[in-house]
């Protein structure tokens, strides 16, 4: 491979005779295209590097999680916030942390638990009075503060309410974001990650500042962006600008800001609208009631009326759109909204996403294929969250979740991503989950959805590349394309799929340049 100015010129024996300035020799490895994560989140994922881990393996009980939060109230010099994150209440019991047991522990220090999902998130009573009463007492669209049976805060935040917590804390400052930034990255390099797309800035509870976008500018700026990234701009941001009434657009950035604005490294992508919440947390929306708690469907973020009008104005705008929608009902939705903008305005090639597509019938397979709306799934959540998901869908609805073959059956483009810090994001563990649709504790997960290796590796690396509209330079090994690949011990394709998670990653190449070499 013949490399010029970050693009491949030559390939095999097109490079015979050409004169090099320097040379690599990855020996009997193999090269693959880099890997391409269409949906995460890097400056949540690089902040939490940072904080309180309470995911399991580290915490398998509620009791061990108590500890944790007791031990850093203990330590030398500590105040203000603990916070922590990765919780999962599926793995502890089944309950979330107890306001109480949390005022115990704390030492008066206010705490902020989040949820693995990011759905959802546990305070104790010293943040709840530091939202105050008026606070926790006025209604919030979208989201849930719950009570117990005589009225009084739990601790636990749904969805948008989490809100009233993250405005005492929030927003971080840039230089902090653009470390954890570079943090992040860094673990993306040593897993074979070229590209990324963080699925949510700057918004009212997605994004870590309102100048988010800034910080990722710091980081290219300072050399700290170390893989090339597409943003999700949260489109609680949107705003009537007055423009021309020739021009349809109601709602926009300022300026005119849409996706595609951007070069290599850093673009704006789609903007991300919410629908509902988690399917673990139990708060998406659904056509029928959580196999565990037959009584509750979920609910929808906004007004319905207030959605559909987000997303045709949106897509007016020019805009790709990526609306989050996990439940059946949320994705039935999302697509009628599709529909209605389309309709208002039709545009060829959109590439409008629905972000997770955790349930989708038959019937929605059917419209998404027919509107060319691309569905994110996160094979991943099967390996390290199914466990939860069967308990929240049982036996028979798990065949409708977290779809793939079903996708590529349809010749529906399919991206893979990871949702990171939801769960570990290692590409090569993603690929393992989508093969052998297996959980945590071995149980099949709608087996019938499972790929193949080399399907699994053409959406880690072309299906993502085109839900990000960039595979006319990433996502494929061609002249005239990035030199952004990854080199490997083994092919993935060729070792049993229980060992692909297994294989090492010798370096990561971006450019040209090698970004990232293994050790030893």
């Amino acid at each position: 491979m013949a490399v010029l100015g970050g693009r491949i010129v030559a390939l095999d024996d097109d490079t015979d005779g050409l004169a090099t300035r320097s040379k690599e020799d990855f020996g009997e490895s193999t090269i693959f295209p880099g890997f391409h994560d269409a949906h995460c989140h890097t400056t949540s994922f690089g902040l939490h590097l940072g904080e309180l881990n309470l995911s399991t393996p580290l915490v398998t009980t509620i009791e061990e999680l108590y500890a944790v939060v007791a031990a850093d109230a203990r330590r030398a010099g500590s105040s203000g916030w603990i916070i922590g994150t990765g919780y999962d209440q599926n793995k502890l019991g089944g309950k979330h942390p107890a306001r109480g047991r949390l005022d115990e522990v704390a030492q008066g220090r206010p705490v902020w638990l989040q949820h693995v999902s990011g759905h959802m998130c546990v305070v104790n009573s010293e943040a709840l009075d530091r939202i105050g009463r008026s606070g926790l007492a006025r209604r919030i669209d979208g989201g849930v503060v719950e009570r117990d049976g005589d009225g009084a805060p739990t601790g636990l935040l749904q969805e948008r309410a989490q809100l009233l917590v993250r405005q005492l804390v929030l927003p971080r400052s840039l230089d902090e974001l653009a470390t954890a930034i570079e943090q992040a990255h860094q673990r993306y390099l040593s897993e074979g990650l070229t590209s990324v797309c963080d699925a949510g800035i700057a918004g009212e509870w997605i994004g870590e500042s309102p100048i988010e976008l800034a910080a990722y500018q710091q980081a290219c700026d300072t050399g700290r962006l170390k893989v090339r990234t597409t943003v999700m701009i949260d489109s609680s941001v949107l705003h009537d600008v007055g423009a021309h009434a020739a021009d349809t657009v109601a709602t926009a950035l300022d300026a005119g800001i849409r996706s595609g604005l951007g070069d290599d490294w850093l673009r704006i992508g789609p903007l991300k609208v919410f629908s509902d919440g988690s399917l673990i947390g139990r708060t998406c929306w659904m056509t029928e009631g959580f196999s565990d708690d037959s009584g509750n469907t979920g609910y929808p973020q906004a007004d319905l009326g207030e959605l559909r009008q987000a997303v045709v104005n949106a897509h007016r705008a020019g805009w790709q759109v990526a609306t989050h929608a996990i439940g059946d009902a949320a994705v039935a939705f999302v697509l009628d909204c599709y529909e209605e903008a389309l309709r208002q305005q039709p545009r060829q090639d959109h590439r409008h996403r629905i972000e997770h597509c955790g349930l989708s019938t038959e019937e929605s397979l059917a419209r998404i294929a027919k509107l060319g709306v691309i569905p994110v799934p996160q094979g991943r959540f099967v390996g390290e969250i199914g466990d939860g998901m069967t308990q929240a869908l049982g036996p028979v609805r798990v065949g409708e979740a977290y779809r793939l073959a079903s996708f590529v059956r349809r010749g529906i483009p399919l991206p893979a991503s990871s949702d990171r810090p939801v769960v570990d994001g290692r590409p090569l563990l993603g690929i393992r989950d989508m093969v052998l649709r297996r959980t945590e504790t071995g149980r099949p997960f709608g087996p019938v959805e499972a790929i193949s290796c080399e399907e699994a590796m053409v959406a880690y690396t072309k299906g993502s590349a085109f839900a990000s509209r960039s595979e006319h330079e990433r996502g494929s090994l061609g002249t005239g394309k990035l030199a952004d690949f990854v080199v490997l011990g083994e092919d993935p394709r060729a070792v049993a799929p229980e060992a692909i998670s297994d294989v090492p990653v010798l370096a990561t190449v971006i450019g040209g340049k090698v970004a990232h070499r293994a050790s030893g």
